[in-house]
């Protein structure tokens, strides 16, 4: 028996282990199955040189559990190893200064396992106890045992084995137990080995017998050793790509298309991507993806790459809008920090990146040319994913404009190009913008868009996630271009082709319109209204909501971008505009003026006066220097216009009280209330019943 240290210049190498890759505890498995397979590998590789002429016999790899024992053991059929290779791959921890190695990396759990050869030792984080039986494929070579207790002192013994191959034996530490149920660690084998390139066996398969599930004499093999991605594009069919599409993800509705990836040069890459079904589940659709490498996962986290400190970086094997598709990707030249759990950003890294987006445009492009039909039925699903891109890839737009579509309210589609084409006629405004009008509710904003319709303006429907952000991209790519909603503004103003028609009303008449129709504005929580007077013409609708497309650009902008929080915290500001040429406007404003006209005269007058005068003395102490400027002018100007803010709120009182008893004032609130969907509860129930009694 031999007995010695493991060749670590510190004893807290186990106990570093433990710690500080506690979260990272199922990943042992995965490095000892992944260890099982390449000793596998290299034994058949052996075997295909000459180097080894006897049978192979049965290469599978087999785990299993002992619940008893508290063990879980991992055997092969692999090349194993001789007792001095023990002491060169197990005993010698291959990497100096390890003091200040683990010191370094203490508080990152990812920069310990795997690093120096250490992948062996990831199985101490879940084992009180490990012990390795191997024999070696070279003739003549005997059995070893080698084990150890989580402490730098090991034992090699002499032991029984009749062939090649290693077994490891794990004896499962007391707050590990989890990993001793089989339905854990059916759920480990199926997340990290289900495509490793050798069989590997968990138990036996079941079936139903006597009133209960027995085990058969057949191998349970979790694994595809041939997973579609390493087969041929030209051997595959439609249903193949699907099969493992439901394979991968079995609550998934079918995807729309796929991409097979085969690339050797400058860099090693196979995979298959897929579009899924997608409209409005941005976040629910991320990290579908997932990374192998030689066939044995790694993540599914790909946007989470790290520069060498360990920090976050941006960039990623797949950008960030990328990051919606499904599928996988498996090459060998990634560079994968210590533990394999996130990628390192590197010039390949950028490089595979690049090389992905370009696939993906020009299957879309190739798509798109091919059958323009099924492309557009399938547009819905993914145009949140091609937005995404436009948003986030600085270089996207310039290979996504080709494929891009619009659709318009009718249902039909058009590229970027026939749409410009379609109205530079019609929706140009006095200053040779072209505006694109747009809707985010066919519903909702039915009336607005009938009414630009009627007009002669086609409307685009904008309901997905990211059209709305994406508008500001687009006009910054786009030449003297606007964007603007149909209820924006009125529809006479929405494509502004001259000055706007100024209104016949005196300025005290148009105050006084406005003013009827404020005082009977509801309070709402977060909205604010602002009444204005124009001339839209007889044959528009007496009183329309709109509101202002910058304002509300932004805060929608602020759901998405940080730093724009103050925009979602501000009040929606709605315009209610009084059309000053419609007879029902007309005739309020009659019955007001008729109503109040003995009241409002003298008050006016007053206010003029008081106008008049502030106004004076405004001009009188204009030129003076703030000092020079007495108290007595002082007051006088504070005593004006405390009288003229008097005079206003007598004649405000004196409106509403008028206004409150016009029934055709809140009738015409209310239904421009009605029409945007802002009338509920008691105010609707009002509504309904003022209905009635008007038809009367």
């Amino acid at each position: 028996m031999q007995k010695g240290n493991i060749g670590v210049t510190t004893e807290n190498i186990f106990p570093v282990i433990k710690k500080f890759l506690y979260s990272d505890q199922e990943i042992f498995l995965r490095e000892m199955v992944s260890n099982a397979v390449d000793a596998t590998q290299k034994m058949k590789t052996l075997a295909e040189k000459g180097d080894y002429k006897q049978e192979l016999g049965d290469l599978t790899v087999r785990v299993s559990l002992d619940s008893d024992k508290g063990t879980i053991t991992i055997s092969d059929h692999g090349i194993g190893m001789t007792e001095e290779e023990i002491d060169k791959y197990i005993n010698q921890i291959a990497f100096s200064g390890v003091t200040d190695f683990l010191e370094k990396y203490k508080d990152n759990a990812n920069n310990i396992i795997g690093h120096f050869g250490l992948g062996f030792y990831s199985s101490f984080m879940v084992s009180k106890k490990v012990e390795i039986v191997t024999k070696s494929y070279k003739e003549g070579a005997k059995a070893v045992k080698w084990s150890c207790d989580g402490s730098p002192a090991y034992e090699i013994d002499d032991a029984e084995r009749a062939d090649h191959g290693s077994d490891i034996i794990l004896y499962i530490d007391d707050d590990s137990k989890e990993f001793l149920e089989k339905y854990k660690l059916e759920q480990l084998l199926n997340k990290y080995c289900k495509f490793l390139p050798v069989p590997v066996a968990f138990g036996k398969k079941t079936e139903w017998k006597d009133g209960k599930q027995v085990d058969t004499d057949e191998d349970n093999i979790i694994n595809n050793v041939e997973p579609l991605w390493t087969k041929a594009p030209s051997t595959l069919k439609d249903e193949d790509y699907k099969s493992f599409y439901r394979a991968l993800y079995p609550m998934q509705d079918e995807p729309l298309f796929w991409i097979h990836l085969n690339v050797d040069y400058p860099f090693n890459l196979t995979g298959i991507l897929y579009f899924p079904r997608i409209k409005n589940s941005l976040e629910l659709q991320k990290n579908k993806i997932q990374l192998y490498c030689n066939q044995v996962f790694v993540t599914d986290q790909l946007e989470a790459t790290r520069k060498p400190d360990g920090t976050a970086d941006s960039g990623g094997i797949v950008p960030e809008f990328l990051t919606l598709l499904h599928g996988v990707i498996d090459s060998p030249d990634i560079p994968l920090n210590v533990s394999r759990s996130y990628l390192q950003s590197d010039r390949k890294v950028k490089q595979i990146s690049t090389y992905i987006t370009k696939k993906v445009a020009d299957r879309l492009k190739a798509i798109f040319n091919e059958d323009r039909k099924a492309y557009e039925e399938k547009w819905d699903h993914m145009k949140l994913f091609i937005n995404y891109g436009i948003l986030t890839e600085e270089n996207f737009y310039d290979r996504a404009k080709e494929f891009s579509l619009f659709k318009d309210t009718e249902g039909k589609y058009f590229t970027f190009d026939e749409y410009k084409a379609l109205i530079e006629a019609s929706q140009k405004d006095k200053d040779g913008n072209l505006i694109y009008l747009y809707a985010t509710d066919k519903d909702e904003q039915y009336s607005y868009i009938r009414a630009a319709q009627d007009k002669g303006y086609s409307v685009l429907l904008f309901d997905g996630q990211l059209d709305v952000p994406c508008i500001q991209t687009l006009e910054q790519k786009f030449e003297k271009s606007r964007f603007t909603r149909v209820d924006a503004d009125t529809v006479d103003h929405l494509i502004q082709k001259d000055d706007k028609p100024k209104s016949n009303l005196s300025d005290t008449e148009r105050d006084n319109l406005s003013a009827v129709f404020q005082s009977q504005m509801p309070k709402m929580e977060k909205a604010e209204f602002i009444v204005e007077v124009n001339a839209l013409g007889e044959e528009q609708r007496p009183v329309v909501i709109t509101q202002n497309e910058w304002m509300r650009r932004m805060k929608e902008m602020s759901r998405y971008q940080s730093g724009m929080s103050f925009y979602g915290q501000m009040p929606d500001s709605y315009n209610l505009v009084l059309n000053s040429d419609h007879r029902l406007v007309k005739q309020v404003l009659e019955d007001a003026q008729t109503a109040l006209a003995e009241q409002l005269k003298p008050i006016e007058g007053e206010i003029k006066g008081q106008e008049a005068r502030l106004a004076a003395l405004n001009q009188q102490t204009e030129k003076k220097k703030p000092e020079e400027i007495t108290q007595e002018e002082k007051d006088d100007k504070a005593n004006t216009q405390k009288a003229i803010d008097e005079q206003k709120a007598k004649k405000e009182a004196l409106i509403s009280d008028y206004a409150a008893k016009n029934d055709i004032v809140h009738q015409l609130i209310d239904l421009a209330l009605l029409q945007n969907g802002m009338l509920k509860g008691e105010a609707l129930d009002k509504f309904l019943r003022r209905s009635v009694d008007l038809i009367k």
